[in-house]
């Protein structure tokens, strides 16, 4: 497949114009090649990643978070530079699927409101391009659920070894809102869609001492590792010509007690 021609399929599931403003979404590192044979999919442009993902002999790398969010010289040898020097000595393109992914709620990006069959999704925050883009989801689980039993299921759907609770949980989970990554800024909004919970990460200090809902912080890594991993399956089925391969990652957090001697 033509490399155009591969983007453009890669932009039908995440336009580049719902992306975010302040957003490097798009080709991040163009190469000499025209033909993509084999792409790899990965979370992180990291050096850890790009080297796992040089391994399948890639013509094409589609990462979900840019290089860099502020381009700059690669004048230090740090992961930038190592990054860079990898992709351009082996003439490989690197693209990014970022907010233009995480704001198409009929794409991967709603693959944790699939997995709950939740009701009546809505986005917590639509932008301009209509009711299906935008920030967060929220909908009605089919059944209520006592919150325990919720986040025993939430836990068999993703990783959870760094989550933190913050609030007061309620006795029932009804209403559940979700937003992948970093969705801090949407605690207001998800409250007022008077959601039970409201699952995402990165959740600082201050923001949860203002929270009014109970938050469910699961880190930044486990809702977009599971997103990318559904991009490329779904990448995969839909381009016959291509070989996917999704290149898994790992939380850059471990927890203090898996470092301590056990008693």
């Amino acid at each position: 497949m033509e490399i155009k021609e591969l983007i453009h399929r890669i932009e039908s599931v995440a336009p580049l114009e719902a992306a975010a403003q302040w957003d490097l979404s798009g080709l991040q590192v163009a190469c000499h090649r025209t033909h993509i044979q084999k792409m790899a999919v990965c979370l992180d442009p990291t050096p850890q990643t790009i080297t796992k993902a040089l391994k399948t002999n890639p013509d094409f790398i589609l990462a979900h978070h840019p290089l860099t969010l502020k381009p700059s010289l690669p004048r230090k040898l740090d992961n930038y530079h190592e990054t860079l020097r990898m992709l351009l000595t082996s003439d490989v393109a690197l693209y990014s699927a970022h907010t233009s992914l995480d704001v198409n709620s009929a794409g991967p990006a709603g693959w944790l409101a699939t997995e709950l069959d939740l009701q009546g999704v809505q986005v917590l925050k639509p932008n301009i391009l209509g009711a299906q883009f935008g920030f967060g989801l929220v909908g009605d689980l089919k059944t209520p659920l006592d919150t325990q039993t919720f986040l025993s299921r939430i836990s068999k759907l993703i990783t959870v070894p760094e989550a933190t609770v913050i609030g007061t949980p309620p006795q029932v989970i009804n209403r559940v809102a979700y937003c992948t990554g970093s969705g801090a800024s949407l605690l207001e909004l998800a409250a007022k869609s008077q959601a039970d919970i409201f699952i995402t990460g990165d959740v600082k200090y201050h923001a949860a001492l203002d929270s009014q809902i109970f938050v469910l912080d699961v880190g930044h890594h486990s809702l977009e590792e599971e997103m990318m991993r559904r991009l490329a399956n779904l990448l995969s089925k839909s381009l016959n010509s291509i070989d996917v391969t999704f290149i898994p990652s790992s939380s850059p957090y471990t927890m203090l007690t898996s470092l301590l001697p056990s008693n």
